[in-house]
């Protein structure tokens, strides 16, 4: 991973970090799409999206890896210099819990995000643990200060997007998760988190009293029959992202494709490919 003492940032990287701060405030909603390599990079700025994220399960699975902290964090950052090399949006990366097994380590992590030209990263605090799967508040604070510091000592406004995970996780009384999830998030943002991720819940009136008791940008994560993103927006929520859905269905075309070819001997799953010159001329420059 990249040392402090050697760490260069992509010229305007700064500037780019400020651009995607501002597409979470002004009263319009970001819809965030996620990427996992750079051609889906590359489609997702095409189809007109302002800014990217990654989608942790996605880059993982791309590199012959399970989710959930089995990639090795040097292969992401070389996907996300990959990716911010053939697109001129704002990136922002999902490091999962930071990709680190203390605040030290976390920092090393943003600094590899920063020098690939990443603009933000989600950090969650859920660990690997089923019987105690989220990391005490003051300790997943500690990992965040260390997160915005490393970003602070390169001179780039990094967009921390700290990810509770109570309602995800489904940890403690259903009714008390919402309220824990506000403390959570209310200790992150002291601790120099910009935003606030919380994934589990698309109900209107969660998001209400989420977004009313948190001071900053909530991130809520949708799926197929979850409410629209001006509806989520209507709710509160200045960020709708859709995490691995892309790459799921990516993924579940092929196998129907691989299947047709070999039961059937047909390939008409494909039929709505995109077009060889359409997809070949979006990486001739």
């Amino acid at each position: 991973m990249t040392d402090a003492s050697t760490l260069t940032v992509p010229p305007g990287l700064a500037d780019r970090a400020r651009l995607f701060h501002s597409l979470h405030t002004g009263g319009s909603v970001l819809a965030l799409p996620n990427a996992w390599d750079a051609g889906s990079a590359r489609i997702i700025e095409d189809a007109g999206a302002t800014a990217i994220a990654t989608t942790s399960s996605g880059v993982a699975w791309a590199l012959g890896a399970a989710d959930g902290g089995h990639v090795d964090p040097a292969l992401v950052a070389d996907v996300v210099a990959r990716i911010t090399a053939v697109v001129s949006v704002p990136v922002t990366v999902d490091i999962e819990d930071g990709y680190g097994a203390d605040p030290a380590g976390v920092a090393a992590t943003v600094r590899a995000v920063l020098a690939a030209g990443g603009v933000g990263v989600n950090i969650e605090d859920s660990r690997r643990d089923p019987a105690d799967p989220l990391r005490p508040v003051a300790e997943q604070a500690e990992r965040i200060t260390a997160a915005r510091q490393a970003a602070d000592a390169a001179g780039v406004p990094l967009y921390v997007n700290a990810r509770c995970d109570v309602m995800l996780r489904r940890v403690g009384d259903p009714a008390g998760r919402l309220d824990a999830t506000v403390e959570r998030a209310r200790a992150y943002l002291a601790a120099g988190a910009d935003g606030i991720f919380v994934p589990g819940t698309t109900d209107p009136a969660t998001v209400r009293r989420l977004a009313d008791a948190i001071d900053a940008p909530l991130n809520v994560l949708s799926g197929p029959g979850d409410p629209s993103v001006p509806e989520l927006a209507a709710a509160g929520a200045a960020r709708v992202s859709i995490g691995g859905a892309i790459p799921e269905a990516v993924y579940a075309l092929t196998r129907r494709a691989v299947r047709e070819l070999l039961t059937d001997g047909t390939c008409g799953t494909v039929a709505d490919a995109l077009a060889y010159p359409e997809l070949n001329a979006l990486f001739r420059n």
